[in-house]
């Protein structure tokens, strides 16, 4: 890598505002830390604006607002810039979707004249499907101008989570009755999930210490305004924490303490279940020959769905009442078929 190379690569490393460690630098180019002052200083001497900060948590910074040169794509990073804003526009709820518009306008407008076709050979070439239907646990149809509403959330929620701003929100929770419960809330991120946004943040009308963080689902939102009180950083928060559903665990595990419903059932049947997105992060335990799952549920119909499914082999041991309905249903459907 030549001496321009790596001071392209430090502006690029730098170009998000984050304060970096010469050290840091340093393991990332594989160079001596005096080497990384020589290249600083060379950039400072060109103009760019690099400044120090000293301290335990200190590094170098770009002064904010400075913006690079233009970038030239190759033909290679080109499509793969088109191919993620194609991606952003096929979600259902796309995040900002004008400025989704304009941010393909103008890389289009900045790629060389024999480059530009490739906007719209993506478009014929390569096409995303939106996720398709969880048969396990369906979801009601949205009403009308459910999605804008949606993606009206994420966009105030994620400019509170840039600002450092706090949101008000309305939340419906379809486990409890009663108007939307009012919230305040310090934004942190976003998470996509089977074509669903859930914003993630803590809860500030939360007493005893800082709160955890809570998930809210966008197209549950009822309201959300924007205020002007800012709040701390959180250095630690990284959504790449949450992936694999990891947020959904504790849900689950809160859940089967609350309502538990548990089914015997073959290892085979518990080893496909284990395979499912929510299902999976049931309790699955030992039992003879077979195993016990615990799980929670509030919807009887869901449980006798899914022991339907599941067939010989799987038994419904709680609740007792469910276990009855149950009961009704196999003899109802001996009888047809007798």
């Amino acid at each position: 890598m030549t001496r321009f190379e790596r001071a392209f690569g430090i502006l690029l490393a730098l170009a998000d505002g984050r304060t970096v460690t010469a050290t840091a630098l340093a393991g990332r180019f594989e160079v001596s830390v005096r080497t990384i002052y020589r290249d600083v200083e060379m950039l400072s001497a060109t103009g760019v604006p690099v400044y120090a900060e000293r301290g335990a948590a200190g590094g170098y910074r770009l002064l904010e607002g400075y913006f690079l040169p233009p970038v030239a794509f190759t033909r290679e990073e080109a499509v793969a810039g088109l191919l993620a804003l194609a991606l952003a526009r096929g979600l259902s709820v796309p995040p900002f979707p004008a400025a989704l518009e304009a941010a393909e306008r103008k890389l289009v407008a900045a790629l060389p004249a024999r480059l530009r076709p490739l906007l719209a050979e993506t478009r014929r070439l390569i096409g995303f499907e939106r996720a398709a239907a969880d048969i396990f646990h369906p979801e009601p149809d949205p009403p009308d101008g459910a999605d804008g509403a949606a993606g009206h959330a994420v966009e105030i929620f994620l400019k509170g989570a840039l600002d450092r701003t706090r949101v008000r929100l309305a939340y419906r929770s379809p486990y409890r009755d009663g108007p939307p419960a009012e919230v305040d809330a310090e934004p942190q991120g976003l998470l996509w999930d089977r074509d669903l946004w859930y914003l993630i943040g803590r809860r500030v009308d939360v007493g005893g210490g800082r709160p955890a963080h809570r998930f809210w689902r966008a197209d549950r939102v009822a309201a959300i305004a924007p205020t002007t009180l800012r709040f701390a950083a959180e250095g630690g928060f990284d959504v790449r924490r949450h992936l694999g559903r990891a947020w959904l665990g504790a849900a689950m595990a809160a859940w089967a303490d609350r309502s538990p419903v548990v089914v015997r059932m073959r290892a085979d049947q518990a080893a496909r279940l284990r395979r499912d997105w929510m299902y999976r992060f049931a309790r699955f335990a030992p039992d003879g020959d077979g195993v016990r799952m615990t799980w929670g549920e509030v919807d009887p119909g869901k449980a006798l769905e899914l022991v339907r499914w599941l067939g010989p082999g799987a038994e419904l041991l709680s609740p007792p009442a469910w276990r009855a309905l149950l009961r009704e249903e196999a003899a109802a459907m001996a009888a047809a078929h007798g």
